[in-house]
């Protein structure tokens, strides 16, 4: 029988064992042009000891920034402050990729810089407020990309791929859920497009599979996950038929041989198995628990075999050394949910708070 301590090899690297640090938003990047800090070094290399780190979400372009301090991908300066992070972390014997998130219509103007509009699919405001550096501002209707602008958005997507690697990353996961740009073309909610990128089943997932692709061309497939979270509201998100889109999404990207497949489970669990059925490589399943956190009953997924690696968030907060005291059956310590929600304005990485 598989377990969580056991090694697995995932895009040709050896990790120590399945368990995955979550991507969560810390809202850190205080130095100048959102640059990671120190403090963030030293947070993810306490971390090291799980199999995978997926950082917090990093913009690809300035644009793409949806909330207060979120560090990106786009300058000289952030590539050489990243490094300090990356050099942190494999000091420690970790294996860490980058999440690249684009924000799309979530974000506020004010946090953009001079004369830059928020993005979208479609111009088509989502419900709900968005944390500033004024405070809490409603969402404001998108400006709808253009052809030239959807071109423009993947070819960031593959610059900031290149420079994670540069930063020294292991490779990169995209953003694909929670209500952010790749999900926002995947929905027809919120992307009411006519054009090929919009319409039916293949030009809604048109977005994605030629992000992804773009990104496994700029730094190879080995180094690229992605991931996805069928039927999830947050951020104003509705999808009709999840299984019919990401089904046809996972048919096109599984011939391409990615790192892995990364789901956040939504309170309909029922698509779960079969889109791990569907996947041809290694699926990382981050469980529907809410309102309880992910816990040390999620190790049987692997056991049963409904994942490879299971990925974990709040839990990780308070226990850096998690692999261990799961190994061992605890102690743990308990999450401080309020201090949490001072360090990036919202929530945590499981359903339906916010997700890095």
């Amino acid at each position: 029988m598989t377990t969580a301590f056991d090694p697995i090899v995932l895009g040709g690297r050896r990790l120590e064992n399945r368990v995955v640090m979550a991507p969560m938003t810390r809202s850190r990047a205080y130095g100048p042009g959102t640059e990671p800090t120190e403090l963030m070094a030293t947070y993810y290399a306490q971390r090291a000891s799980a199999g995978l780190i997926v950082s917090e979400s990093i913009q690809p372009s300035p644009v793409g920034q949806g909330y207060p301090d979120t560090p990106g991908l786009h300058t000289d300066g952030q590539v050489r402050a990243w490094r300090t992070v990356t050099d942190a972390v494999h000091g420690e014997g970790g294996v860490i990729f980058a999440q690249l998130m684009h924000a799309g219509r979530i974000g506020h103007p004010s946090l953009l810089p001079d004369g830059l509009e928020l993005v979208a699919p479609s111009a088509v405001a989502a419900k709900g407020r968005v944390y500033t550096h004024e405070g809490p501002k409603e969402f404001v209707t998108p400006k709808e990309l253009s052809e030239a602008e959807i071109r423009q958005t993947i070819a960031d997507f593959a610059d900031a791929a290149r420079r994670a690697v540069e930063a020294g990353f292991d490779g990169v996961e995209l953003h694909g859920a929670n209500g952010y740009l790749i999900h926002q073309f995947l929905a027809p909610h919120s992307n009411r497009r006519t054009d090929a990128w919009g319409g039916d089943t293949e030009g809604h997932i048109r977005f994605a599979v030629e992000v992804v692709t773009a990104v496994a061309d700029a730094i190879g497939s080995d180094r690229v996950g992605l991931r996805i979270s069928p039927g999830n509201e947050f951020n104003d998100m509705s999808e009709d038929n999840p299984a019919e889109i990401y089904g046809a999404l996972l048919e096109r990207l599984a011939v391409l041989d990615l790192a892995y497949l990364h789901l956040m489970e939504g309170p309909d669990t029922s698509l779960t198995p079969r889109l791990r059925k569907a996947w041809p490589g290694t699926f990382i399943l981050n469980p529907f628990t809410y309102p309880d956190v992910t816990g040390p009953d999620a190790l049987r997924l692997i056991e049963d075999g409904s994942a490879d690696m299971v990925a974990y968030g709040v839990l990780f907060l308070a226990n850096p050394d998690l692999p261990r005291r799961l190994a061992s059956g605890g102690p743990f310590n308990t999450a401080d949910k309020a201090t949490f929600y001072g360090g990036d304005h919202r929530g945590y990485t499981d359903y339906p708070t916010l997700t890095a």
